[in-house]
């Protein structure tokens, strides 16, 4: 693909572009980590209906959702490439595998405080 490949806009590109975003939503949800994500999104977004949150909290909260989930998926994709590369064991591919691990637990955590500053009012 040379540089005008890339300037040209190209609407079957396109198309395959969100085709294969798609898959990759397909495959994280194949995930346990993902799905016990995407539960705890749903439970709390159920939770934000019951308690009537506001438009601003809304917003808060699923960007919230959005980040851990990506982040766990950035994750997963970080895991199997370092999978791909090596089967044996190396303490660079345990150190990039820990510290995209480390990531997700520290959004996750960032989540639930946001999880407290918007439902414990609520009460």
């Amino acid at each position: 693909m040379d540089l005008k490949d890339n300037q040209t806009f190209n609407v079957k590109r396109l198309f395959s572009s969100f085709g294969f975003a798609g898959n990759g939503l397909k495959l994280a949800l194949l995930e346990p980590n993902i799905r016990v994500h995407a539960a705890a999104g749903i439970f709390v977004s159920a939770a934000g209906f019951i308690f009537g949150l506001t438009r601003l909290e809304w917003c808060v909260l699923l960007l919230t959702i959005a980040g851990v989930i990506t982040l766990e998926m950035m994750n997963t994709a970080i895991e199997k490439t370092v999978d791909l590369v090596t089967e044996e064991y190396r303490p660079l591919a345990k150190m990039a595998k820990d510290l995209a691990a480390g990531a997700v637990l520290v959004f996750a955590c960032a989540a639930i405080i946001i999880g407290c500053i918007l439902f414990i009012p609520k009460f």
